[in-house]
Parts: structure tokens; C-alpha cells; sequence
């Protein structure tokens, strides 16, 4: 594993220090665990359409016009817009 290093308060150092304690593991485990939660939740795993697909969402509709997403004469009475 490669090795970075950062400067936290004494506070904080005191809490990590804690919960590993607690938790029964190492602070270093604590931290880079916490860290990689943190990127997961910047940037999400699935996307709209990944979860529409999962949720079987998608192609519901049969016998719509087939402009039907870009045809704004479609979309006429919605959102206030005209």
C-alpha cells in the first residue's frame, strides 16, 4: 500500500483514536475507510439510467410516438411551459 500523511488537531486525533479503539482496528484502518466512503458518496455508483434499467423502468410505454422525448408538441401542458 502506498503511504500519505496529513496533519489533523489533537481533538480530532483523540476521536480517531477512540473509535479504532472501539472498533477494534487501527486508526490508519478507521481513516482509509472513511475516506473511501467519502469518494463513494463524490461520485456515485449507478446512474439514472443504471437504476431505471435495475428497476425495470425503462421501455414501459408502448405505442408512444417515437419523437416523443424530443417533440416539444408533445410535452405541450407541462411544466408551465406552453
Amino acid at each position: 500500500m502506498d503511504r500519505i500523511s496529513f496533519r489533523v488537531d489533537p481533538a480530532l486525533k483523540r476521536r480517531l483514536e477512540a473509535e479504532a479503539k472501539a472498533a477494534g482496528v487501527s486508526p490508519s484502518d478507521l481513516a482509509r475507510e472513511a475516506v473511501r466512503e467519502h469518494l463513494e458518496r463524490l461520485k456515485p455508483t449507478e446512474t439514472c439510467h443504471d437504476i431505471a434499467r435495475r428497476l425495470g423502468i425503462l421501455g414501459v410505454y408502448q405505442d408512444t410516438p417515437a419523437d416523443l422525448s424530443t417533440n416539444p408538441a408533445h410535452m405541450e401542458g407541462f411544466g408551465g411551459g406552453g
